[in-house]
């Protein structure tokens, strides 16, 4: 069976490298893969791809970035030629970002089947474009492979047949599972000064959070009593770094960036510093206290590392981290990011528990799944 994958950005990579690696081992596949470049910081995405130990691409797209309409249309165009030279017998797309929506609408108008690896998840936020992505890529998929029950249900109400839905668990805990013993063993937090000390970390993305200055600076006032009482490190990419230039915001912040990123003890502040490799940063939230973040996979992994998180957004597509994992949602309020930090310092964070089916065995359901297809 020729299956081609299509992968754009840093979560994507996170939740193929075990589906490419399960497959390979188990042969009877071939697999082409197709880096959109949607992601488009080279030198990031090779340390992926190194650190999760996935083949080169075959395609590289070089796509790049644009408004959501251009970089999805430029998408399309460049995916269409390779999927028609390829010819698969399905295309398998992974997550929520423009990269999977792309894929999937211009291999269904091609007649190929679509396989969507992490189906079904729903924050009913449209406002957030990975939500639109979602629904899209649900609508038109052949075989959707869901991480929890309540992504089942979802794709149930929105009249997906249950013929086409699996529940496979969540694939990116496996890359988790994977890659937990180096990063037990991995000198990044020690590099950065944090042994034998509790530390918080960050990580801040979302357009809604760091390209409005108020949202940005209410946020950083919720976090001012928590960085009073730890470090919090935040690894920031090179977009957030810019707009705390703009926003006139450096100075709430130590700045570990460049040179001395990896050399210089902490001990208390916001601490900004440089983006880390896979490994580096899981073995930074294996260490820490707390994590505050706006990403979606974080929120996942804590609760399967036991770390307590607080989520700097209203709406989640990963409820089951809220009612059953460490998860919190806050929003961008300071004094509810305040109480949040408050409970944790106190020792009252959620402790939750891992949800079914996130064993770090997804991959293989997720192969199975595919091979039962009979995608031909």
């Amino acid at each position: 069976m020729k299956l081609l994958h299509v992968v754009g950005a840093r979560p994507n990579f996170m939740k193929l490298a075990p589906i490419e690696r399960e497959l390979r081992r188990r042969g009877g596949f071939t697999q082409v893969l197709v880096h959109t470049g949607q992601h488009y910081d080279l030198a990031m995405s090779d340390a992926f791809f190194r650190d999760l130990e996935i083949p080169a691409p075959d395609v590289h797209l070089g796509i790049g970035s644009g408004t959501h309409a251009v970089q999805t249309g430029r998408i399309m165009m460049a995916l269409e030629p390779v999927m028609e030279h390829e010819g698969p017998h399905a295309v398998v797309v992974v997550g929520d970002v423009n990269s999977t929506m792309a894929a999937a609408l211009v291999a269904v108008k091609l007649g190929f089947p679509v396989v969507h690896v992490e189906a079904g998840l729903r924050s009913r936020d449209r406002s957030m474009p990975e939500e639109i992505n979602r629904v899209v890529t649900d609508a038109v998929a052949d075989l959707l492979l869901t991480p929890s029950a309540d992504a089942d249900e979802n794709l149930h109400a929105e009249g997906i047949p249950a013929a086409r839905i699996r529940r496979v668990g969540n694939v990116m805990i496996d890359s988790l599972r994977h890659h937990l013993p180096a990063a037990e063993h991995n000198a990044y937090p020690a590099a950065l000064g944090l042994v034998d000390q509790r530390y918080a970390v960050l990580t801040l993305h979302r357009p809604g959070n760091v390209d409005r200055p108020e949202t940005f600076r209410a946020i950083l006032a919720g976090l001012e009593e928590l960085a009073a009482a730890m470090p919090v490190i935040f690894p920031a990419h090179p977009r957030t770094i810019k707009r705390i230039a703009e926003f006139g915001l450096a100075g709430a912040f130590v700045e570990r960036t460049g040179a001395t990123a990896k050399v210089s003890p902490v001990d208390s502040g916001l601490v900004l510093v440089d983006p880390a490799g896979y490994v580096e940063f899981l073995a930074l939230m294996k260490g820490a206290f707390l994590l505050l973040t706006d990403s979606g996979g974080v929120q996942e992994e804590t609760t399967v590392l036991g770390v307590p998180c607080i989520t700097l957004r209203e709406h989640t597509e990963r409820p089951v981290t809220v009612t059953e994992g460490t998860n919190v949602l806050v929003g961008s309020d300071p004094a509810r990011i305040r109480a949040a930090c408050a409970d944790a310092l106190a020792g009252r964070a959620k402790k939750g528990r891992v949800p079914d089916l996130w064993d770090g065995h997804a991959a293989c359901r997720i192969a199975d799944a595919i091979a039962a297809a009979g995608f031909h």
